[in-house]
Parts: structure tokens; C-alpha cells; sequence
């Protein structure tokens, strides 16, 4: 059902972003859509990060995740 979902949601932008190209221009389109995608991209990285908190896994920030896939 999640999987259906964001895809609709893709769906949507893309049209919608497709009007707005029509009207505002593909510059316009271009800054919209990246809007839209990028707080899809998080409201769905925050899920994750919830879940995994739920399991009892230990969160890390940017910083550690970086410093630990480094070594």
C-alpha cells in the first residue's frame, strides 16, 4: 500500500509539474518539483528512522553514519 502511495504522489508531482511548466516555465517546474520530491524523499527517510527507533536500534546523525562508513 506504501509502495502505492508514493507512487501516486510521484504521479502527481509529475503532472502537476507538468502544468506549471506549461504556465510558469520549465525553470519554475524544475525548482517545484525538486521542492516537492526533496520533502517527499524526507517525510519518508523520517519514517524509516521511526521505525528503526521502534525496533530499538541505535540512531545515528550525518557526522557519525559518515565517520562510521568511512572506516
Amino acid at each position: 500500500m506504501k509502495r502505492f502511495q508514493q507512487k501516486a504522489v510521484v504521479m502527481i508531482v509529475m503532472v502537476a509539474g507538468s502544468l506549471i511548466g506549461a504556465f510558469k516555465g520549465q525553470e519554475a517546474r524544475q525548482k517545484w518539483m525538486f521542492k516537492m520530491l526533496s520533502k517527499q524523499d524526507e517525510k519518508q527517510t523520517r519514517a524509516v528512522r521511526k521505525a528503526e527507533m521502534r525496533k530499538g536500534k541505535v540512531l545515528l546523525d550525518d557526522i557519525e553514519m559518515a565517520a562510521y562508513h568511512n572506516s
